[in-house]
């Protein structure tokens, strides 16, 4: 029997067994997913207390619940390492680890390589590979295909390469990783159909590509489209501005179209894990092919601006109180990218906090799920929200409109106000200073 067909055999009988590598917001509910499928899985973090946590039961991720994973823990089907050894049994890998950018905006792509070399190292062979981790047309051929060529073993006969994207949107409770539909690309024919069948045992639809470069530049695609609609967004919120409108009244009336158009909606700045990195991979590759990307680079440059003009609308706001900035409370009111979730990363609330420290602001925050800032530089604890804390400050900046916030109990309490995501529309307010 080949290595293809005995492998489709024991994906379809539930006997395969499945490694994740990377157990953050992607690789685990991949692996709660697998788990859930019947399959036994293994999953390699480097981080040793999201691997305890997770051998104990206990969810690090909002996305999934410990009551949730404690089942699948105690029937033995999920259960994670640090050690890569532990990868030498398994029949199918999925990568899922970060993908971030160097200072430079240039793609760190060292985490991938790592993977690589350790699956390679604790062999390859008979295995399926799958790559899902977002990066720049052509990584899974150029990076990991030569690493996992030992012994002369040959990609679509010896073992199977595939890249997937994630295309997990943290916080969404409409489409999950069941309903969401796959896009994977596979090395080879023979890869794909490998992959496909994996994929098939948890999402409903899988949508095939013609090679690993396409499935990568899709996700390249799906994230630009709105890193660029977002930038032309913001950019028409700065000239509504000038114009004396409101954009939010301007996009809103424009929604109704039932053609041709699609809302985005403007704000403090880009924030997450993915749109305001992932066009820079794009980017970064075509610079090396000598053509410039010139709607990327535009859309960043509109959409890194924000914080600033942000910071701006706060100094308006206090000058028409006869106050400066140097010396101003300021309250954040919530600091994680987007609302209901507590991620940070690329937060613009990060860069609006520091560009106001740096004209001299007192300044506090409240998020209801963030609960410290130290890890990103800021020595700052959420402080309590109470009507005395607003009473106290000079202004209060909504940052990101999470649900829990009573915005009318806000309002009333609050000197002033600066609403960057239109939470606290239809108040008609002196105190209110918008986008």
């Amino acid at each position: 029997m080949d290595k293809k067909t005995e492998l489709l055999k024991r994906i379809e009988t539930r006997q395969a067994r499945l490694g994740i590598v990377g157990l953050g917001y992607v690789g685990l509910p991949l692996a709660v997913a697998f788990a859930q499928a019947g399959f036994n899985v293994v999953g390699i973090d480097v981080d040793a207390n999201k691997v305890a946590s997770l051998n104990s039961g206990q969810s690090y991720i909002e996305d999934v619940s410990s009551t949730v994973l404690q089942p699948l823990v105690h029937q033995g089907l999920l259960h994670a390492s640090t050690d890569y050894a532990d990868l030498a049994q398994v029949d199918t890998i999925s990568i899922c680890v970060p993908t971030p950018l160097r200072k430079t905006k240039d793609p760190d792509v060292s985490y991938i390589i790592d993977a690589a070399d350790n699956i390679a190292r604790y062999g390859g062979n008979g295995k399926l590979i799958v790559l899902e981790s977002t990066t720049y047309p052509g990584t899974t051929e150029e990076v990991i295909l030569p690493r996992l060529k030992t012994n002369g073993d040959q990609v679509g006969q010896d073992f199977f390469l595939a890249f997937s994207p994630e295309r997990i949107d943290p916080g969404r409770t409409d489409y999950d990783i069941h309903t969401t539909p796959k896009v994977i690309g596979g090395a080879t024919p023979t890869c794909l159909a490998v992959a496909l069948a994996l994929y098939g045992t948890v999402v409903a639809q899988p949508v095939p590509v013609s090679s690993t470069a396409a499935a990568e530049m899709v996700k390249l695609l799906e994230n630009t489209f709105r890193a660029v609609n977002i930038g032309l967004v913001n950019e028409v919120a700065l000239m509504c501005d000038k114009l004396g409108l409101n954009v939010w009244e301007v996009v809103q009336a424009a929604a109704t179209k039932p053609y041709g158009f699609m809302p985005f909606y403007p704000g403090p700045g880009l924030g997450g894990h993915c749109i305001p990195i992932d066009p820079h991979y794009l980017s970064w590759k075509l610079r090396t092919l000598n053509y410039t990307a010139r709607f990327i680079e535009l859309a960043a440059e509109v959409n890194s601006h924000m914080p600033d003009y942000v910071v701006g609308k706060v100094a308006d706001g206090l000058n028409n109180e006869r106050k400066p900035i140097n010396g101003s409370k300021i309250l954040i009111l919530g600091v994680a990218y987007k609302p209901n979730v507590s991620d940070v990363r690329e937060s613009p609330a990060l860069d609006i906090i520091h560009l106001l420290q740096e004209r001299g602001a007192d300044v506090i925050y409240h998020d209801p799920l963030v609960t410290d800032l130290h890890a990103e530089g800021f020595p700052q604890m959420s402080i309590e929200l109470t009507t005395e804390l607003l009473n106290q400050t000079d202004c209060v900046v909504v940052v990101t409109d999470h649900a829990a916030y009573d915005w009318s109990w806000i309002v009333k309490h609050a000197p002033l106000l600066v609403d960057t995501r239109n939470a606290l529309e239809g108040v008609e307010n002196g105190r209110i200073v918008r986008l």
